[in-house]
């Protein structure tokens, strides 16, 4: 099978997303021909073949908005050889698109999660950006694709409310690679030795400090938190999308004075993060919302308590030790870390998300739309 991702961001980018392209992309290689368009970044190679997955770059002046124009020739050009087309949202989705219709190819669209309505409530924008990035998510799902996939239940429920009808909306859960966050690979005592916390009671929120993770939350809840040598440890990506965002946590931080509560840590390569993941005595994961929640989900299958909203796919992802709270709740969040010093939290079952079954369910979506009848 021949299949055609467009995709905004790629390898070497690294983001929850690209994760999730990363693992489906070079999981299908194995056995099938895979070829993804995706925006050039700076110093890159505009075509390299990377574990079996062929990479065309575009060249988009740096910009994501230009990449929905200017990948279009480029992706026609791969979508008259390919069996079908996979985008996700939101800037892969308008040039995927149009080249299914002008090769005239199915394509089904990943959506992670849907905000229309929600742009002002989520993030700082202004009144007017706000409007102009809801209006155009509007637009996206204004596109009639072949088939639309979830990341969780909670987003399909998203789909439906806005309304895609059941049969085009479905759910194939992204997954989570379990060697890599396999708790007997991985000991944290040598990141407790380096910064001194080995008597300490550590918290860790990690990820990126967009606007819809509600880290704010999570530090307003330090000074709350009655729990004998607490330590709150915070990696938190330093993109340039997010310097203003961080500028301001870290104001939050010294009004707060709990600096000598709080260790900001550097971004971490991905290698080493399980081993700061075990580090901590509690993971918080005070989103406001999110499509699936990888940061819950490895903190899960490495067995350290979290401590997570409880909002749209949350309570989908979390399992083992765990605690759910209101989202914008510091003091929720503070007895809750609390309760987990005390080790009074919720037990079940590791909840496991599978790369097999990921494969296998888009393997399926795909089958289904080439034997459908055109």
């Amino acid at each position: 099978m021949k299949i055609l991702f467009v995709i905004e961001n790629y390898l070497p980018h690294i983001g929850g997303v690209e994760i999730v392209f990363k693992n489906l992309a070079e999981g299908l290689a194995k056995k099938h021909d895979i070829t993804i368009i995706t925006h050039r970044p700076k110093n890159t190679r505009k075509y390299e073949e990377l574990n079996g997955v062929k990479i065309h770059r575009i060249n988009c002046l740096q910009s994501r908005y230009l990449f929905s124009f200017l990948a279009i020739p480029k992706a026609l050009k791969e979508a008259k050889k390919a069996d079908i087309i996979h985008t996700t949202t939101f800037n892969g989705a308008f040039p995927a698109w149009i080249v299914s219709k002008l090769s005239r190819k199915k394509c089904l669209i990943t959506v992670h999660e849907v905000w229309i309505g929600k742009w002002k409530e989520y993030t700082t924008m202004s009144t007017l950006t706000a409007f102009l990035h809801n209006f155009l998510e509007k637009l996206i799902y204004l596109l009639p694709f072949d088939k639309y996939t979830a990341v969780s239940n909670s987003t399909r429920k998203q789909l439906l409310d806005i309304g895609k009808s059941p049969g085009k909306a479905l759910t194939v859960y992204n997954a989570v690679d379990y060697k890599h966050f396999d708790p007997k690979k991985h000991s944290g005592k040598k990141i407790r030795q380096d910064y001194e916390l080995e008597n300490k009671f550590v918290c860790l929120t990690y990820g990126r400090p967009g606007p819809s993770k509600g880290i704010e939350y999570a530090i307003k809840a330090i000074p709350l938190i009655d729990v004998p040598k607490l330590k709150y440890l915070f990696i938190l990506s330093k993109d340039k999308q997010y310097n203003l965002k961080l500028k301001k946590l870290k104001a939050l931080i010294r009004k707060l004075r709990i600096e000598n509560k709080v260790i900001l840590l550097e971004p971490v390569p991905y290698k080493m993060l399980p081993k700061h993941i075990k580090a901590a005595d509690c993971v918080v994961v005070p989103s406001l919302s999110e499509g699936f929640g990888y940061t819950a989900a490895e903190a899960c299958a490495l067995g350290v308590p979290v401590v997570a909203t409880n909002t749209t796919s949350l309570p989908e992802v979390v399992s083992g030790k765990y605690l759910l709270v209101n989202p914008r709740s510091s003091e929720e969040i503070a007895t809750a870390v609390e309760r987990v010093y005390h080790k009074k939290y919720n037990k079940a079952p590791l909840k496991k998300f599978l790369l097999e079954k990921n494969i296998s369910g888009y393997l399926k979506v795909y089958r289904e739309l080439i034997n459908s009848e055109v």
